[in-house]
């Protein structure tokens, strides 16, 4: 177990001492919250390195951006709520603290249907699952464990962001990816693995692809234990067939909500309650600018750094037969938008020894991929310019009627 956070210390954050913060604002975090009241632990302030999600309370208490908080608290006890455990105690080191907590004692015997949250009990329990998971994971430190897989069903969309961070913008000829392939492959990468804590169905925008719901019913008829979350932009109504086919299964909704952009957000959402599948939907004004392709030429040195502030490096992402560690490099990679690399992908139809070590490999041993020189790169704190060459915090959604130029390679 790694000595830099703690488990099974519950007694230790009760006592008096340091303040204790949460890091970061996930869903999560609103149940760590309600563990914490209810075992008599104060809670003193959350942080987070997104700039947009600090300046406001949360479960009644203080956002507090990380660049701040040595400011205000220089020496803290931190519960870890994110996911990204070693990312966490990194970045957190960096800026001097060294006392960390898993929450996974706190959330143990978490009852849901005790509370009312921002977000729907199922929807909430899918996510205590996942972060429980993660750091089960962290603390055996011999799987090959990936938070989620987002299996790309298509290149199509139904809007045109001129700064998508997935590329869609780029393409001429979307497409839709073929159904069996997609199953046989997402089993290819499932039989290599120990543990996927989520799919995450994605496109372009998935509800473009027809065939979405044969799709997502088959990644679950091949393991009904599979949680799956479909990521829309609420612009394509759902057809009641399609919604009923997946019925009380473990799938869930997570709804973009660009304002009038998403056009049929209000309609999804009373089919959804309809059928009694959950979902969340997320207003978004702002996002990170990450959408350039162009070559850095950066030294190893400045590639590692653009690596290890990424928050895009764990969305392994399935896209033609090959395994991505995010879809930037996925997509640019479909594009002929970077140079053709093994390194940056595991080819699914490569010999099954290979398959499983490279697998491992980018899970777990990588320190940066050729295709990040491509990239302006997607920091958990866009205020600042540490591996980060892009413009910071940007309108989200704005659209382009024409399809972005970018130079190709053979």
């Amino acid at each position: 177990m790694d000595k830099r956070i703690k488990y099974k210390e519950i007694e230790k954050l009760k006592e008096d001492g340091l303040p204790i913060i949460v890091f970061k604002i996930v869903r999560e975090a609103e149940a760590i919250s309600n563990a914490c009241q209810d075992m008599g632990i104060n809670i003193k302030a959350f942080c987070d390195f997104e700039k947009r999600n600090t300046g406001k309370k949360f479960c009644g208490l203080d956002v507090i951006h990380m660049p701040d908080l040595p400011k205000l608290f220089p020496k803290a006890r931190i519960i870890i709520a994110s996911q990204y455990i070693s990312d966490s105690i990194d970045q957190l080191t960096e800026f001097g603290y060294n006392e960390f907590y898993s929450p996974l004692e706190l959330l143990e015997n978490y009852d849901v249907n005790k509370y009312n949250h921002l977000i729907s009990r199922s929807y909430m329990q899918t996510q205590i699952t996942s972060i429980k998971k993660a750091h089960e994971a962290y603390f055996d430190g011999k799987k090959t464990f990936m938070r989620s897989l987002d299996v790309m069903i298509t290149t199509k969309c139904s809007m045109k962001c001129e700064s998508c961070s997935n590329l869609m913008q780029y393409y001429k000829n979307p497409e839709d990816s073929n159904y069996q392939k997609i199953l046989d492959e997402v089993n290819i990468i499932t039989n290599h693995v120990d543990d996927i804590s989520e799919f995450r169905v994605i496109g372009g925008e998935p509800l473009m692809n027809k065939d979405w719901a044969n799709i997502t019913d088959g990644l679950l008829r091949d393991d009904p234990k599979r949680k799956i979350f479909i990521w829309t932009n609420g612009t394509v109504g759902p057809k009641d067939q399609q919604l009923e086919l997946l019925q009380g299964k473990n799938i869930s909704f997570v709804i973009t909500d660009y304002g009038l952009l998403s056009r049929n957000i209000e309609r999804m959402k009373e089919k959804l309650l309809k059928f009694n599948l959950a979902f969340v939907a997320t207003e978004v004004k702002n996002w990170v600018d990450c959408s350039s392709l162009k070559q850095h030429n950066r030294t190893p040195s400045q590639l590692q750094e653009v690596y290890k502030q990424c928050c895009a490096k764990y969305l392994y992402t399935l896209l033609d037969g090959k395994l991505y560690s995010c879809p930037f490099i996925a997509n640019a990679a479909k594009l002929k938008a970077i140079k053709d690399n093994p390194a940056n992908y595991v080819d699914l139809y490569s010999q099954p020894d290979v398959v499983k070590n490279k697998i491992k490999r980018l899970v777990g041993g990588v320190k940066f991929l050729p295709g990040c020189d491509f990239c302006d790169g997607r920091p958990y704190d866009a205020t600042s310019n540490k591996g980060y060459d892009g413009k910071g915090m940007i309108p989200a959604a704005i659209q382009t009627s024409d399809t972005l130029p970018y130079k190709t390679y053979k």
